[in-house]
């Protein structure tokens, strides 16, 4: 039997400077069932501070900020919360842009064109373990992949076990599918992917994802 993946609700921030979509996104999460929003800030400089006393299951944020972009503060936010999902919703959809925020801890990128009924399924699929991308985004990262000629393969001193799961997640499965696939529990998933994460050095399941396909681990 598999244990619950995901709270009754789903804590929800938000940085975004323009205000009109700050508050539209705020207004969705605070009105959609199943979802709380624990702040909306218009800053990096803002949110850091504030979501220290307040953290969320997952944190929308827009790239273009004033000040502190959102990858910096992504940064920032990854190393001191690492269990934070992270969602980049922006009008960039560039490979730089992309590939930054993904290297920064980002779990997904997506564009701000994304329809409000499938934000807030990306929402639930990043935090159960997904790494959701507007298609056009997604596209963008198969080719940037198969672009890099990938360099020798490293060995990360993962076990057999670890090399598996992270094989299939690479394979597409979130946390959920992968626990069915392994007839493990959700837990015993997060548990190995820890370990995972400390071992290749990264902060997420895209991240995670994004070095074993760069150096050939699987």
């Amino acid at each position: 039997m598999i244990e619950a993946t995901a709270p009754a609700v789903i804590r929800t921030a938000i940085v975004e400077d323009m205000r009109d979509v700050r508050e539209g996104l705020a207004t969705l999460i605070n009105f959609t069932e199943g979802f709380s929003l624990t702040g909306a800030y218009r800053s990096m400089e803002e949110a850091i501070p504030k979501i220290k006393g307040n953290v969320p299951d997952v944190l929308l944020s827009d790239i273009g900020l004033p000040g502190m972009t959102g990858i910096e503060g992504i940064k920032i936010l990854k190393d001191e919360y690492p269990d934070m999902t992270v969602l980049m919703i922006t009008v960039y959809d560039d490979d730089e842009r992309i590939f930054d925020a993904i290297c920064a801890g980002a779990t997904g990128y997506l564009l701000k064109l994304t329809p409000p009924a499938k934000l807030l399924e990306n929402i639930k699929e990043a935090f159960t373990g997904g790494a959701p991308m507007s298609p056009e985004v997604a596209s963008r990262v198969i080719k940037l992949f198969r672009e890099v000629r990938p360099p020798e393969k490293v060995d990360y001193d993962l076990t057999p076990h670890e090399t598996r799961l992270l094989k299939l997640l690479v394979e597409g499965h979130n946390y959920t599918t992968a626990a069915v696939e392994l007839n493990v529990s959700y837990n015993t998933i997060k548990f190995h992917m820890r370990h995972i994460y400390e071992k290749l050095q990264v902060h997420s399941k895209s991240e995670a994802v994004a070095k074993a396909l760069q150096n050939r681990i699987v």
